[in-house]
């Protein structure tokens, strides 16, 4: 039992790794009826809704260009400049063009609030949309007027909402490295589509010539303003000119450099008058210092006094000559110094004045110039922007728009949608899609078992039978069935799981068979009546035990069942063959379950229990034991201890495999094996239906012609 859980737990984990892509064709193969009636469904639902139900759209489209380049009409500069042809450039108009406020502008100019494509509020309102106005009336006539919309709010809010859905229906696009733009419009009736695009076209251009009227009146606006300042402080600035030029001496670049010449020349005279003083003190000093007759000679150098020194000075006459000579010269130079003094004092004084009128004129001059240079300043401003004035005025009546229309919307004469083939073609992939997805989805979900491939592989144990539904009302009708219909489906089903039970085991064939389920109603006593039929039809002797003593179903097959049964044996309360019944028709010996006030469990795990299935050996071939589920009562485990084979049914399309993972754990807790599974009750039309018909056992659909209906 651990191998097979092991087995059956490596094979899920191989199924996580992996995706079978062949299994997962098969189940959409299977699943090809559902998936077609989706897709007929969503098709027919497509059709109604594109060829009957949709209402048809007409589009139209206006073509704009963009013009980057702006001629100069008579050479005067743009107020504006164009308009970039770079990507953000476009990318910008291309937002423009979606805007709300276009939008908003075509909405007044075309009134589209009164339209009731656009204006909800127009339009019929449905039951819901009525039933809503109505629960609104009801509960907001309590409401108070401030609480309440007013009429320019209601008024907003309608404009709010037809614009919007003016944009919805208003699709902008740029024809790839060019500056053309494509506005698209798309309503109901032909001739609106190609009246709004040319609209919005209209209203593109004629905001650009707005932007640009609105940017001409600004600057006219504002220059005015400035050049009449600009005229103030020109005035004023030459006011100040002509003021400070009347206060002060005339002065000039020229007058001023006459001055620093007279300068230049004064203290050239002064350095020479500096020079004659100090030779004129110098020679003073010598004749003051002269006491010989030569050195007066050498101080004076004077010829008179040269000549009187060579005739001699030895009298007395010539000797007063000299002397008065001499002292005339002393009395000469003594003037020529104090003249010299005089003189130089004259000349210092007259520099410093000079020097003075420079500095003083060299200020003035400087103030004149910064006061003219303020006023030509003001002058080229003044010229400059009074220029620039009646240049814009002159722009004012010459302004072109940035953009022009290149092709005007035509009148649509097809709807533009609904596309309704390409609704269809879509309609029929997502109908296959959805499709696709139930089935997929129903196989995921699926926790049952609908082919014994998917029990062995779940389990790793193998399925001796395949059992299908046998069509009969009642219990008891069971075994008439497989008696009047020998060859029929449901009989060789049986004769399968007979043969394949005496096949499981080659060197011992079982004996005691134990038949039993997860829960009830899956079908385990029909398999036990079933087989015991075509046990005893071998010749066998066949004994059938019901060991589901706490229901005792065998009466509803057999009502002639006497009321004793094994646990009357088991007490030895009356004897075997008095308690043991072999049914009309029905060759095979039926022990009945009977009350008592003993546990099932109890009777079955006594040694009487086992010492009777010994003897019961001895007297037949095989012995079936119909127990009750392995999840309801612990019966079947005890009462398998004494058995050769254990068939376990699942019932088809129903039993989880959480039941029977919680059925094969109890198993394995008693160290027990299921000999095989059998997959009962089986729907073969519901089996077709699911794609499974090829996986049938002996109701397959290859078996058409072999067996009886």
């Amino acid at each position: 039992m651990n191998d097979t859980l092991q087995k059956k737990q490596g094979g899920l984990e191989a199924e996580d790794d992996t995706i079978d892509v062949g299994a997962l064709i098969t189940t959409l193969w299977r699943g090809k009826w559902l998936i077609a009636f989706v897709t007929i469904c969503t098709v027919g639902l497509a059709i109604y809704y594109a060829y009957f139900k949709a209402v048809p759209m007409y589009q139209s489209t206006a073509v704009v260009i963009l013009e980057t380049k702006q001629d100069n009409f008579a050479g005067l500069p743009s107020i504006s400049g164009g308009l970039s042809g770079d990507s953000t450039g476009v990318n910008t108009e291309v937002e423009v063009l979606k805007s709300r406020g276009l939008a908003q502008k075509v909405v007044e100019r075309l009134k589209l609030i009164q339209d009731p494509e656009f204006n909800s509020e127009l339009r019929e309102p449905s039951v819901v949309g009525r039933g809503i106005k109505a629960v609104k009336l009801v509960f907001g006539s309590g409401m108070s007027e401030e609480m309440a919309q007013s009429e320019a709010l209601q008024e907003n809010r309608i404009r709010d909402n037809v614009t919007e859905q003016l944009l919805r229906q208003i699709s902008v696009s740029n024809i790839r490295q060019s500056l053309v733009f494509n506005i698209s419009a798309e309503t109901q009736s032909p001739v609106k589509s190609a009246k709004i695009a040319d609209t919005f076209a209209e209203t593109y251009i004629r905001n650009q010539l707005e932007v640009k009227f609105t940017a001409t009146d600004q600057a006219t606006e504002w220059l005015s303003k400035r050049v009449s300042e600009l005229q103030i402080e020109l005035e004023i600035a030459e006011k100040k000119v002509k003021s400070f030029t009347a206060q002060t001496q005339l002065v000039s670049i020229e007058g001023l450099e006459a001055l620093e010449r007279q300068i230049k020349d004064m203290r050239d005279r002064i350095s020479n008058a500096e020079v004659s003083k100090i030779e004129l003190e110098t020679m003073l000093s010598a004749l003051n210092q002269a006491q010989t007759t030569e050195e007066k000679l050498a101080a004076a150098k004077d010829a008179t006094l040269a000549r009187i020194a060579r005739d001699g000075l030895a009298s007395e006459v010539s000797q007063n000559a000299f002397n008065s000579r001499y002292q005339t010269i002393l009395d000469r130079v003594r003037v020529d110094t104090a003249r010299a003094e005089q003189q130089l004092t004259t000349l210092r004084l007259s520099e410093v004045e000079l020097g003075r009128q420079v500095a003083s004129q060299g200020e003035d001059l400087i103030v004149l110039q910064q006061l003219t240079r303020e006023s030509e300043a003001t002058r080229l401003l003044y010229e400059y922007f009074l220029t620039r004035l009646k240049e814009t005025s002159a722009q004012e009546g010459i302004q072109k728009a940035d953009s022009r229309i290149l092709s005007h919307a035509v009148v649509p004469a097809m709807p533009s949608a609904p596309k309704k083939t390409q609704i269809v073609a879509l309609a029929m992939i997502l109908g296959v899609m959805i499709g696709a997805g139930i089935v997929l989805l129903r196989e995921f979900r699926m926790s049952t078992f609908r082919t014994a491939d998917d029990l062995e592989s779940y389990t790793g144990v193998n399925v001796l039978g395949q059992v299908p539904l046998i069509p009969t009302r009642a219990r008891q009708d069971t075994l008439q069935y497989l008696s009047d219909k020998p060859t029929s489906a449901a009989a060789e089903a049986i004769r399968n799981l007979r043969t394949s039970l005496m096949l499981s085991n080659m060197d011992k064939k079982p004996q005691v068979i134990v038949s039993t389920s997860s829960i009830p109603g899956e079908g385990k006593t029909t398999v036990s009546l079933s087989l015991a039929k075509f046990l005893s039809g071998l010749g066998k002797s066949v004994l059938l035990i019901e060991g589901d003593i706490r229901r005792r179903t065998l009466n509803e097959y057999f009502p002639t069942l006497p009321t004793t049964g094994i646990a009357s044996v088991l007490n030895q309360d009356v004897d075997f063959a008095d308690a043991v019944h072999r049914p009309k028709g029905f060759d095979v010996d039926v022990l009945a379950g009977e009350k008592t006030n003993v546990n099932a469990a109890d009777i079955f795990s006594s040694d009487t229990f086992k010492a009777f299935i010994a003897e019961m050996r001895k007297r037949y071939d095989f012995i079936i034991i119909d127990t009750p589920p392995i999840l309801v009562v612990p019966d079947a485990r005890i009462i398998s201890e004494s058995a050769d084979a254990i068939l376990f049914s699942v019932k088809w399309d129903s039993t989880s495999r959480a039941l029977l993972d919680e059925s094969m754990r109890m198993f394995q807790n008693s160290n027990q094996r299921i000999t095989g599974f059998v997959l009962s009750q089986i729907d073969e039309k519901r089996m077709r239906k699911y794609g499974y018909g090829d996986k049938g056992g002996a109701f397959s659909q290859y078996g058409k012609g072999y067996y009886d209906i």
